[in-house]
């Protein structure tokens, strides 16, 4: 009986032991998933990039309407069509200036004609006088005969005068009746592409109001040169200067990033209500090839670089923490709380000056739950480390 009992103790003893065990095993911490990065060497920028998204634009494009109101007679081009510097974009109808046009034209044709005859017979009367003084010279005509012969010759270079004058004030009047008409006419001020039209062939147009602006009949895009442009928060500008480096990225094209140059800072700040202060800064593509697939109006984003430096240790921006602070990840996988000196710093990569080693592993998703200083941690994906990008 005693024996029976002993296994019985025993036997307890061991089940007791193996749930003892059991528990301490699934009550022990589990690693924390973390994504790590090595720090390394390689090139840091300090660069400024703008607070909203910016927009490509065209460095010629007009909105542009007729001088005048009328009903539109004419539209010989269509939305997206390629046009020449003064090529007819819309014309209104004018048949009325067109016949002060035609009649200008032919009155100066008849003042010229009325010009020529009379400077003819001056030319004539001109060489009578002579004769007649020449005659008079030699007692063969009477001084009577030969003055009156000088008064008819001035006389007629006089109407001659006249009727040039007259002769110019028809072609004076043949310029204003020209442009009386070509303010009927729309014409393109540059080459470009008719990105828009508003109206229709029969409908009627009118000037805007002043202060109530009204849409374009044609907008016309020269999209052979872009640029973008983009606010800067007026506490980055006064580091900016035209010829600075910079990039220009657009969420059309993704993965690519386009070099640029400032061209133009505005002189001025926005004031936009419930919005940050900016200023608009402008940047030109480094290659104006480059822009062959671009349209005016996608949304671009720049980033101006106010420094670079090479072959420095650096860390992902996105490891650092609040007072320069990166989580490093020890021996055991236990991390290990390290504050740092930094130098120039964009959003990808951050210079360090010391703190840190090449080929030192850092913890770049710090947001997530119970990463902290002393953690066992195990890098996402395996159970080893794994360095994400």
């Amino acid at each position: 009986m005693a024996g029976k009992r002993l296994k019985l103790l025993v036997y307890g003893l061991t089940v007791i032991a193996i749930v003892a065990a059991l528990a301490a095993y699934l009550g022990r911490a589990r690693p924390i998933e973390v994504i790590t990065r090595s720090v390394d060497v390689g090139a840091v920028q300090d660069t400024i990039a703008n607070t909203r998204a910016g927009t490509i634009k065209a460095c010629n494009r007009a909105g542009i309407s007729p001088q005048i109101g009328g009903q539109i007679a004419s539209l010989p081009v269509d939305v997206g069509d390629t046009v020449k510097a003064g090529q007819i974009l819309l014309e209104l109808w004018n048949e009325d200036r067109a016949a002060e046009v035609t009649l200008a034209r032919s009155e100066v044709k008849s003042a010229r004609a009325r010009a020529s005859q009379a400077c003819v017979l001056a030319d004539v009367a001109a060489r009578d006088a002579e004769r007649l003084r020449t005659l008079r010279k030699k007692g063969l005509t009477t001084e009577e005969a030969a003055d009156k012969a000088d008064g008819d010759a001035r006389a007629q270079a006089a109407a001659c005068d006249a009727a040039r004058a007259t002769a110019e004030v028809s072609e004076a009047r043949l310029q204003v009746a020209q442009a009386s008409l070509s303010r009927t006419q729309l014409r393109a001020p540059f080459d470009g592409i008719v990105a828009e039209i508003n109206g229709e062939v029969g409908e009627f147009v009118t000037p805007s109001p002043v202060g109530i602006p009204t849409p374009p009949a044609v907008d016309l895009v020269d999209i052979t040169c872009l640029y973008a442009s983009a606010p800067i928060d007026e506490v980055d500008a006064p580091g900016i200067r035209a010829g600075m480096p910079a990039r220009i990225s657009l969420d059309a094209f993704p993965r690519t990033a386009f070099a640029g140059t400032v061209r133009r800072i505005a002189p001025y700040v926005l004031d936009l209500e419930k919005q940050a202060r900016t200023v608009d800064v402008e940047v030109d593509f480094a290659d104006a090839t480059a822009t062959g697939d671009m349209l005016p109006g996608y949304s671009a984003d720049i980033e101006i670089i106010l420094d670079t430096r090479h072959d420095v240790t650096r860390v992902p921006t996105e490891a650092i923490l609040e007072g320069n602070r990166v989580l490093l990840l020890g021996a055991d996988n236990v991390l290990q709380e390290r504050e740092i000196e930094s130098g120039l710093s964009n959003w990808e990569h951050t210079e360090v000056l010391a703190g840190l080693q090449p080929g030192d592993r850092v913890v770049v998703s710090v947001d997530r739950e119970g990463v902290k200083d002393g953690a066992h941690v195990k890098t996402e994906g395996s159970a080893g480390d794994n360095d994400q990008p």
